[in-house]
């Protein structure tokens, strides 16, 4: 299989019991000849205290290194994984949680705690910095607050065999994509790693080439129109959270004459007006906020795996997807009322830049839709 496109690869995992996801960062350092270097993931989940509708998260996240100090993989939780793990299960010993109702708040905490070290030690730089005290609550959570008692941050011990998700995050890769991803994931199923109810693959295709407000304009309509079908194509899990699709919106800005004419500047501006989230299928909100540490149009509709194939023929399929909306002049409107898998998805394979047997391959499989 061959790409040319720079991909970051997103697994969602889970270790078995008695292993946790420092486990797999452990063996994937040891694989390379280096070493595992941790630091403070963070995340986002709804609250159920009145007044703060979002908790900021702050976990562990272990991070394999080669023998030359560049990044094999890093190895996090994710809070969308929730089915498979025992919420009753007793904390393990070293492992918290760091939590704030701000999340500026929560990366200045981070900046001022070693995760290298327990929990009291890693916290004292950030009590020094505030100028307070920690203080003590019940099972076993410790209050970082100011010196007026107003909260910042609660530190907990982890609950619930939170230990064992593990998102497995590749860095960015240019070459040799499916040996690369199969040394990551052929350490997982050696170690008994498995798939989570809820887990997805998420592709993250730099965006470089797509800053073009036409690549932009084709690439929605194309995958606006095709949704349902891509869906289908690639057997999402139903268990999914955090997808759907984009707002009315993008749709309706992006296929206006004087968008498409626009300069990259003025259209990426227009796309960062609209507040895009990044909790649909495809995401487009890195692209439109130009974030330089994720600069990236992330597909998330694929579901969980520990085989690299099906991910690497995805990975294909969407790399000539993102090809044919940069180089169309304008793809042709899809006809209303197609349903999924019929020749509106095959006309569409049939225009993209795929060699003959690949092309055959999807169009099989578009065609066994409607069976």
């Amino acid at each position: 299989m061959s790409i040319d496109w720079k991909i970051g690869f997103e697994i969602e995992l889970m270790a078995p019991r008695g292993a946790t996801r420092a486990t797999l960062a452990e063996a994937l350092a040891e694989r390379a000849g280096g070493r595992v270097r941790r630091f403070w993931h963070q995340e986002s989940e709804p609250s159920v205290v009145k007044g703060s509708p979002i908790f900021h998260n702050m976990t562990l996240g272990f991070e394999a290194l080669d023998a030359g100090q560049e990044p094999v993989a890093r190895c996090v939780d994710d809070l969308t994984l929730q089915a498979d793990f025992d919420k009753f299960a007793k904390p393990l010993p070293g492992w918290h949680r760091i939590v704030s109702d701000d999340e500026r708040l929560l990366r200045l905490v981070a900046r001022h705690t070693d995760p290298e070290l327990p929990i009291l030690e890693a916290l004292a730089e950030a009590v020094s910095l505030f100028g307070t005290e920690l203080l003590p609550a019940e099972g076993g959570m410790l209050r970082l607050v100011d010196e007026s008692r107003a909260p910042i941050a609660i530190a907990a011990p982890l609950p619930g065999e939170r230990e064992r998700p593990c998102e497995l995050i590749s860095p960015p890769i240019s070459s040799d994509h499916e040996a690369r991803l199969d040394g990551l994931l052929s350490v997982a199923r050696e170690l008994g790693f498995g798939v989570p109810v809820e887990s997805a693959t998420h592709l993250h295709f730099d965006a470089s080439a797509l800053c073009s407000a036409k690549a932009i304009s084709n690439l929605v309509r194309i995958f606006s129109e095709h949704a349902l079908e891509l869906r289908a194509l690639f057997a999402i899990n139903p268990n999914l959270r955090r997808v759907g699709g984009w707002p009315k919106e993008l749709i309706e800005l992006v296929a206006k004459p004087a968008f498409r004419g626009a300069s990259w500047q003025d259209a990426r501006a227009q796309l960062e007006a609209l507040t895009l989230s990044k909790y649909c299928d495809f995401n487009l909100k890195n692209i439109a906020h130009a974030i330089e540490t994720r600069h990236t149009f992330e597909v998330r509709i694929l579901p969980g795996s520990l085989q690299t194939t099906p991910i690497i023929e995805a990975a294909e399929f969407f790399e000539a997807l993102l090809t044919y909306a940069i180089s169309a002049n304008e793809p042709p409107k899809r006809a209303h009322g197609r349903r999924k898998g019929k020749p509106g998805l095959r006309s569409l394979i049939e225009e993209l830049p795929l060699r003959a047997e690949k092309r055959a391959m999807w169009l099989q499989r578009a065609a066994a839709l409607n069976e």
